[in-house]
């Protein structure tokens, strides 16, 4: 997702190749079209969210805001301005407050790294701004809101979910803690494995979140954008 509030671009968790490992993406990716980024949100080091190729493609010089334990990877990657947050503790990127929060996902990088913390990063401006990584359900969640706009990953890359994933219905309940105003579902329907080719996984999260948080969030609006679509939220829609 590529985040502007008050002129400030925040890209998160970039992964701008056409093909990844077994991963194969459902339409192409045009990296040179992001523009300048201010800073890039990292959510956890799984290679699929912590993509190096992906990173190289934006400036050495672009600020990071990473997890804790992730930086020496980074820096040793060339990348000269690395921030590392825990939960709780937060930065400021050119006027606006990135404050890293808990999620409820293991992470690890092999057996040189081992495990690293996972986050989700609350933008607060003019406007709140959740984006919550990857993660499951956790206690604290409710503590976040109430926010502007949150977006919650509803799904992942194949047919079947592992540990530290929300699926439609706990996204849905994951809302209603946070009490958003306004949902936009992510982590769905972008790439697929290889052997799966086009499967329901990549077109029906979606709509079982929106019947979920019409049941379980009912003041809360669902924006789905398509692969490539863009959300502009004006401040009338805010105040509803």
């Amino acid at each position: 997702m590529l985040i502007e509030l008050d002129g400030v671009r925040l890209l998160t968790d970039p992964l701008l190749r056409n093909r990844v490992a077994h991963l194969r993406r459902v339409a192409p990716v045009d990296p040179d079209g992001l523009g300048e980024v201010d800073a890039v949100l990292l959510s956890h080091v799984h290679y699929d969210h912590l993509h190096l190729p992906s990173l190289r493609r934006l400036s050495h010089s672009v600020r990071i805001v990473a997890p804790l334990r992730a930086g020496p990877l980074l820096r040793r990657q060339g990348f000269e301005n690395v921030v590392e947050l825990g939960a709780g503790e937060e930065t400021r990127v050119r006027g606006l407050v990135v404050r890293a929060s808990h999620a409820e996902h293991p992470a690890s990088r092999g057996p040189f790294m081992g495990k690293a913390a996972s986050l989700g990063f609350v933008t607060a401006g003019s406007m709140s701004v959740y984006f919550a990584g990857d993660t499951d359900l956790f206690d604290g969640m409710a503590a976040l809101g109430p926010l502007d706009v949150a977006l919650v990953p509803i799904w992942g890359w194949g047919p079947s979910l592992g540990p530290g994933h929300l699926d439609p219905r706990s996204a849905a309940e994951g809302v209603a803690r946070l009490r958003a105003g306004i949902a936009v579902p992510i982590h769905w329907g972008t790439y697929y494995p290889l052997q799966e080719r086009r499967g329901s996984f990549l077109v029906e999260p979606p709509a079982e979140f929106r019947r979920a948080v019409a049941e379980l969030a009912p003041e809360t609006q669902v924006r789905v954008l398509p692969l490539g679509g863009t959300l502009t939220i004006s401040r009338s829609e805010e105040a509803r």
